[in-house]
């Protein structure tokens, strides 16, 4: 077994460990016979309100977490490998930004329902994504380097537009706001995630034939150009598929940050630059990192529940600083 299929296997295992104890710890325990007994029909000696538990709270929280986290960390695969740089993160294309903008006019306007907010934050996204992508065309080429710089210039205008209805937002409202962008399981449902569940799934699998064209974008666009890898197709690929997991994701969790920065820069630690491995690594380390972030949101400080942008953020700042110190990233 390969380095590769040796730290695949380890990760799925790390994410099956946090996954039975992110079901089973909280104010009501299951041991992990118990969570097996419930999911494969044979409940004898379990309560329903164990039960009711696991197949209603806890099991839809798991599964959007795995989903998000591997949706995220590939969104951030794929962006530091179209613009070569393993400080991109998903954020450079505007969609965090555009539905921040789109859910703060929600809320500050009495727009919002359980349904008109996420349905309202993906738009949102998805308009600045292609506001900013139009931005970039030029001679009928998407450029990468001017995609970047119109990424921070309208990621700095959404964020003014939100910082303006932030200012005339109730004190109810500014809280609302607040605890979103700052990200959040707790309305995981089966219902929700019927619907966002295929966007992800089929975003990160769509996204796993791309390793070998980032892999020979890496040498630059014209070699790749030459070893036939069409760039153009390539940028549309990635930057559509980080857009739709992003969008998706921000629009029913909230804005959770970090983890499209740090998880791919991870696995590219461990197995260097090879797509092949960083692709697939990233889908399964994001997932078990905010399955793992959720469980401690809800428990670290019970029975109130931290906002899991702030888990991710306190998790992974300090960790990619060390990471950055210890591989002579900062200048003495």
């Amino acid at each position: 077994m390969n380095r590769r299929s040796t730290a695949l296997a380890l990760l799925s295992i790390g994410l099956l460990v946090a996954s039975v104890a992110s079901v089973g710890i909280g104010a009501v325990h299951l041991s992990p016979f118990e969570i097996f007994s419930i999911l494969f029909g044979d409940a004898d000696g379990v309560t329903p309100q164990q039960a009711a538990v696991l197949t209603v709270i806890r099991a839809p929280r798991v599964v959007l977490g795995a989903l998000v986290g591997a949706g995220l960390s590939v969104s951030g695969a794929l962006m530091q490998g179209l613009f070569r740089n393993p400080l991109a993160d998903p954020g450079l294309i505007g969609v965090s930004s555009g539905a921040a903008l789109a859910a703060a006019c929600v809320i500050v306007f009495g727009l919002g329902t359980t349904i008109s907010l996420p349905i309202a934050a993906f738009f949102g996204g998805a308009a600045v994504t292609l506001l900013v992508a139009r931005l970039a065309r030029r001679h009928g080429q998407l450029s990468v380097e001017t995609m970047l710089l119109a990424g921070i210039a309208v990621n700095a205008i959404a964020g003014a537009g939100t910082g303006v209805l932030v200012t005339l937002s109730n004190d109810a409202q500014l809280r609302s706001l607040t605890f979103w962008t700052m990200g959040s399981l707790g309305g995981a449902t089966w219902d929700g995630l019927a619907v966002v569940g295929p966007a992800l799934l089929v975003g990160v699998l769509l996204s796993m034939p791309l390793s070998r064209s980032l892999n020979a974008l890496l040498l630059g666009e014209e070699e790749a150009r030459y070893l036939g890898i069409s760039i153009v197709q390539l940028k549309r690929a990635a930057i559509g598929l980080a857009a739709m997991m992003v969008g998706v994701s921000v629009a029913l969790t909230g804005m959770i940050g970090f983890v499209g920065l740090v998880v791919p820069h991870l696995m590219r630690l461990w197995l260097g630059p090879d797509h092949r491995g960083v692709l697939p690594g990233a889908a399964l380390l994001g997932a078990g990192l905010l399955v793992t972030a959720d469980l401690a949101a809800r428990t670290v400080m019970a029975p109130s529940e931290i906002p899991i942008g702030v888990v991710t953020t306190l998790l992974g700042g300090p960790f990619f600083l060390f990471l950055l110190a210890r591989n002579k990233g900062f200048s003495t």
